[in-house]
């Protein structure tokens, strides 16, 4: 137990002996016909629910609501049916056997919209059953590790038991009650609930990596449970400044704030504060919260905020999928027809962290489920399976094999991105579904085999010489938009030093031979640099591999506005990088003899270099050291 708890007052009991009760006798209060409230997450009351359960055969017609619960159940179990109907926010595995058995019912609603519930009267609680710290001196009690819709119930049960437990830490924020906003008092002392971390899986891990890619140094962040938030947090400790608000924090941000990433000095609210508003670990956790003034617990009324979210700097949400399908529909809370978790606040942050300044709302799943067995990015959805998130809101989707932008994007756009993070097992069927869907034109059955996404480590940044800093990357299934606008673009004469004629229209088969490529006998990089749209192409560089020669052939082409920066150098020093590690002898080259630029970048290749001339061209030959 944690030290800290010192600041109870402890002569509470005797102040208030007149509330106290036992766990039996403070439910003996409870009514048929009623609907009662219990605490949610780790903070689930025990004994008052072990007791309430032992009353099911006196209180027939009982509702029973409550967001998450991670203790046992009791009142979940069939033969008990006829006595207590469960009715939950979010479906947790203590519950799931009911309710997908039609004994119980779930509630889908946005975790932001829950105490309006209560308040309105819409959904009226007869009783609330939650678990608080002892009071202080001045009465007070506090919420500990659920303060979310906990706050909520108790302002608006008619009734409130709580379990009173000296090992409840006492977290700051808005997380305090007073005694006297509590009917009866029911003194217990036992370990809170705790749940350990989940195993990390290399899949996790490199979904992660690619998450941590899109975040910041000074972002704001929101991350929820599972393997792949707890994955996350380990690649985001050489960050600096990151701020926190979010609905639920774990073990893993123990380490995670000791790292030195968390200061939350560029947090628009609550500067400086971690913002939660329920904590689900182990006692680690609980210790470390305890009356710690680094962390603030509000209620979901607050952290979920869209208004709030918006508001916060670069606020970047992170939440995860059950199912994706090709126009971008997300499916969060069923498997098909059967209700598996719930809505939660992943619409409250999607939205909120799309409207911020410099935001970035996230969907994150594993490309597959049932151990590899089937694609979790799919044409249709599952019949009878609900959007959680629809395809209008929807931003990022990232997974192992990389990250799709879909915001503003055409089906067509969409369907690409999607199936180009897919597992590559399911892609050539991806693609064929989504011709026979009419998302993607029938001319792309050509590219079976051909979506696929350039290695991760072959991105790089260059600063070049005049300060301008371009990323160079590996072409991508989505690019032909942005090679359609290099292409046009560019001037004639540029046009003509590289397809050696003036051409007027590109057609799109050419295009497509440029980005469908399987990034190993064919490479082509791309320098690119933030645009309105995310990133314009400025400069492409590809070569070919011979492989009877084992010697590739070279092309570049750069927009006439970046011309004579150094660009090209740069292109063609890393392509030879590339090419030297995949064990390929050499590159050639044509090149018009009025093309002075292009040959200087070849000149200064550093390779061992023959030139032939014939007519107004200059074959290149490049052999590496």
């Amino acid at each position: 137990m944690s030290t800290a708890n010192i600041t109870y007052d402890p002569a509470w009991q005797e102040k208030y002996q007149s509330m106290i009760a036992t766990p039996a006798a403070a439910v003996a209060r409870l009514k048929p016909g009623q609907r009662i409230f219990i605490g949610t997450g780790c903070a689930e009351p025990i004994q008052l629910v072990n007791a309430l359960a032992a009353r099911a055969t006196e209180l027939p017609d009982t509702e029973i609501v409550h967001l998450l619960t991670f203790g046992d159940a009791p009142y979940a179990r069939r033969e008990l049916a006829p006595f207590f109907r469960v009715n939950s926010f979010f479906i947790a595995d203590n519950v799931r056997d009911i309710i997908s058995e039609g004994l119980g019912d779930y509630t889908p609603v946005f975790l932001s919209e829950i105490p309006r519930l209560f308040k309105s009267g819409q959904m009226p609680l007869d009783a609330a059953l939650v678990e608080v710290s002892p009071p202080d001196e001045r009465g007070m009690c506090s919420l500990g590790v659920s303060v979310d819709v906990v706050k909520s119930a108790v302002e608006n049960a008619a009734l409130v038991l709580a379990q009173v437990n000296p090992r409840m830490p006492r977290t700051h924020g808005n997380s305090l009650v007073h005694v006297f906003d509590l009917d009866v008092l029911v003194p217990v002392e036992e370990d809170i609930i705790e749940v350990p971390a989940v195993e990390v899986t290399p899949e996790s891990q490199q979904l992660a990596e690619n998450l941590a890619a899109l975040i910041d140094d000074g972002s704001t962040v929101q991350i929820g449970i599972g393997k792949i938030p707890q994955a996350l947090l380990g690649h985001l400790k050489h960050k600096k400044d990151l701020g926190i608000h979010t609905e639920m924090i774990t073990d893993d941000y123990v380490d995670f704030v000791q790292s030195g990433a968390v200061s939350g000095a560029r947090k628009t609210l609550d500067r400086g504060k971690i913002v939660a508003s329920f904590a689900i670990g182990t006692r680690r956790l609980y210790d470390f919260i305890d009356n710690n003034p680094l962390f603030a617990f509000y209620p979901t009324e607050y952290v979920n905020d869209v208004t709030v979210i918006s508001a916060q700097h670069r606020m970047v949400a992170v939440n995860t999928a059950l199912e994706v399908d090709l126009t971008g529909q997300i499916c969060a809370d069923s498997l098909g027809r059967q209700f598996f978790s719930g809505v939660g606040g992943q619409v409250d942050f999607n939205r909120g962290a799309s409207r911020a300044p410099g935001g970035k709302a996230i969907i994150a799943l594993p490309s597959t489920a049932r151990n590899g067995e089937v694609s979790r990015i799919v044409t249709h959805l599952m019949p009878g399976a609900g959007v959680v998130t629809t395809r209008a809101a929807v931003h990022y989707v990232v997974t192992e094999h990389g990250v799709a932008y879909l915001h503003g994007k055409s089906i067509q756009e969409r369907a690409l991105a999607l199936i180009s993070i897919a597992h590559p097992k399911f892609r050539a069927q991806l693609l064929r579904e989504a011709i026979a869907a009419k998302y993607l034109s029938a001319s792309m059955a050509d590219m079976a085999g051909k979506i696929t996404v350039g290695p991760k480590e072959l991105r790089t940044t260059v600063l070049l010489d005049d300060g301008a800093q371009v990323q160079f990357r590996p072409i991508a299934p989505t690019d032909e938009p942005r090679m359609r606008d290099l292409f046009y673009a560019l001037s004639q004469q540029t046009i003509y030093y590289r397809f050696m004629s003036f051409r007027k229209v590109i057609p799109r088969k050419e295009i497509q031979e440029f980005v469908y490529i399987d990034h190993r006998n064919d490479v082509t990089l791309v320098a690119t640099v933030p645009s309105p749209a995310g990133e314009e192409i400025i400069a492409m560089g590809s070569y070919y591999l011979d492989t009877k020669t084992n010697v590739a052939e070279v092309a570049f082409v750069v927009r006439d506005e970046w011309q004579n920066r150094g660009i090209g150098t740069q292109l063609l020093a890393y392509l030879i990088r590339i090419a030297r590690r995949n064990g390929i002898r050499g590159f050639t080259a044509e090149v018009l003899t009025d093309n002075k630029a292009m040959q200087a970048v070849f000149n200064k290749s550093n390779c061992k270099l023959q030139t032939r001339f014939a007519g107004n061209v200059i074959s290149f030959e490049l052999a590496f050291a």
